[in-house]
């Protein structure tokens, strides 16, 4: 008999994890705030000058992502996080000590920016990448689904902790808060005791050398591109950033000159669209087993394509009520999507590739941003900013096809372990190769297995436990992903 799975609320190195990463987004939430703050109020930065601080901040994500993935897969990640912590306490706390002195200035806050952003890079694709090392592969949705949480409470309570902060102690003392909020994020990721053990690439075990940067970069760029269900997740992803942010870049100015919104009024909007994320992250789980991992995903991507599709049909008398709508949806939307994609690229990549996979999709989706917000500046600019918001809109409902015309659709659960999704997807490509199975034999072995799944679901569910396995949601045109029946043939009935 299966021995009911341990509840993460238990699992105490996931936990000391998920502290670290609440304390650490909160008081990012106050930096967010206070740094273009500074800029702005005590030296009296230009447009151009704090533009050009947010644009120093973004830039190590194009620079150092690849790279970042290799040295995070040669490296344990457990030391990679504490450094990233460390970095950036230490970056942001030169600010306040600057300010005390009265020397503080621009190019302090533009080095600054680069250098938490070189440690956020590295800091970022090494927590994607440890979380599996933490958790068994089956508790990563609902581990995804916990840190989810704690950044929708950080963006739903952070701005206002942040005013009340920035207010109190003026701009470049704030940061300080933001500052010790990384040593104790450090703190409780150094108190994590679970073993990490040491990678080896398998061509050092085979006697032979570590590639060079290059090959390593070019391996993680063919396993995305080449993978059959990442390359659709990525394309999918990239081009929502590209519309979003095409739209999202004149949307404060859209809403303050066309719909006549105050600040406090666009600040209650923003709250209460904030709880949207909180909810999406609270449900994303239970969407997964209720409907199956790839309508899951599907389904968020749907949810927030809508909710951006409200922006430019709302009107000066009916902007409050759509707006918040649409802030709902997107941040529901958004959050069922990213749990759900993540947790399963966590779940099928071994280790050893863990780094560069989060890089690389990383570097292709994150890409597309500063494209989109140069692109709604341009456009907004010589065509207006309603056309331009419906540009960004209709063309965010685009993001839907590469995952509703591919495979990713079909996708029924998370698997367990890399190994076993490699065998399974190795058995399917030869059977289909030999035409020896039937797209009607496919669903019938995998509604057999949904069925035994749901089974030990309902079991667990009775001991309040979160199962890692879903009931298929139905016949799907393409076979999906399941496990290796007990004959050792995964498409077996």
């Amino acid at each position: 008999m299966t021995e009911p799975r341990r509840s993460l609320w238990r699992h105490a190195d996931f936990l000391k994890l998920w502290t670290a990463e609440s304390i650490s987004q909160v008081g990012t939430q106050v930096t967010q705030l206070a740094l273009p703050l500074a800029a702005i109020v005590v030296l009296e930065a230009t447009p151009f000058e704090v533009a050009l601080l947010g644009t120093i901040e973004f830039l190590p994500f194009i620079l150092l992502g690849l790279p970042a993935g290799v040295w995070v897969d040669r490296l344990r990640r457990r030391p990679i996080l504490i450094a990233g912590d460390l970095g950036r306490a230490i970056a942001l706390g030169s600010i306040p000590i600057a300010f005390v002195l009265g020397v503080l200035t621009i190019w302090q806050l533009y080095v600054v920016g680069f250098v938490v952003g070189c440690f956020t890079v590295f800091f970022d694709v090494a927590y994607q990448s440890y979380l599996p090392s933490i958790v068994e592969r089956d508790d990563l949705v609902e581990g995804n689904a916990k840190l989810e949480i704690s950044r929708s409470g950080a963006a739903l309570v952070g701005p206002t902790i942040a005013g009340v902060l920035v207010e109190w102690l003026k701009a470049p003392v704030a940061i300080l808060v933001d500052s010790i909020s990384y040593l104790g994020s450090a703190l409780f990721v150094f108190l994590i005791r679970r073993h990490e053990p040491e990678p080896v690439h398998p061509d050092v075990a085979a006697g032979g050398e570590r590639p060079k940067m290059r090959q390593d970069i070019a391996q993680g760029l063919r396993y995305v591109l080449g993978h059959r269900y990442l390359r659709w997740i990525a394309l999918s992803t990239a081009v929502s950033n590209l519309f979003s942010n095409m739209l999202f870049a004149i949307y404060l100015v859209y809403v303050v000159r066309e719909l006549g919104l105050s600040a406090g009024t666009i600040g209650v909007i923003f709250a209460i669209g904030n709880i949207g994320f909180l909810t999406g992250a609270v449900v994303a789980s239970r969407l997964e087993r209720l409907t199956g991992l790839g309508l899951a995903i599907v389904l968020g991507a749907v949810l927030a394509a809508i909710g951006v599709l409200l922006i430019p049909l709302a009107t000066a008398g009916t902007a409050f009520v759509l707006l918040v709508a649409a802030g709902l949806l997107v941040g529901f939307g958004n959050v069922v999507y990213n749990v759900n994609q993540v947790s399963f690229r966590q779940a099928i990549t071994p280790e050893r590739m863990q780094g560069r996979m989060n890089a690389t999709m990383r570097f292709i989706v994150w890409g597309t941003i500063p494209v989109g917000s140069l692109v709604g500046g341009v456009l907004g600019t010589a065509i207006g900013l309603l056309p331009t918001i419906w540009i960004g809109a209709i063309g965010g409902l685009t993001a839907i096809l590469p995952l509703v015309l591919t495979p990713v659709r079909s996708l029924r659960r998370i698997p367990t372990s890399p190994e076993e999704y490699e065998a399974v997807e190795a058995a399917r490509t030869g059977r289909a190769a030999a035409g020896g199975v039937t797209a009607a034999e496919v669903t019938a072995a995998e509604d057999g297995a949904a069925s035994a799944q749901g089974a030990v679901a309902a079991a667990m569910e009775a001991e309040d436990a979160m199962p890692g396995v879903v009931a298929g949601a139905g016949p799907m045109p393409s076979p999906g992903w399941e496990p290796v029946a007990a004959n050792d043939d995964p498409l077996a009935p």
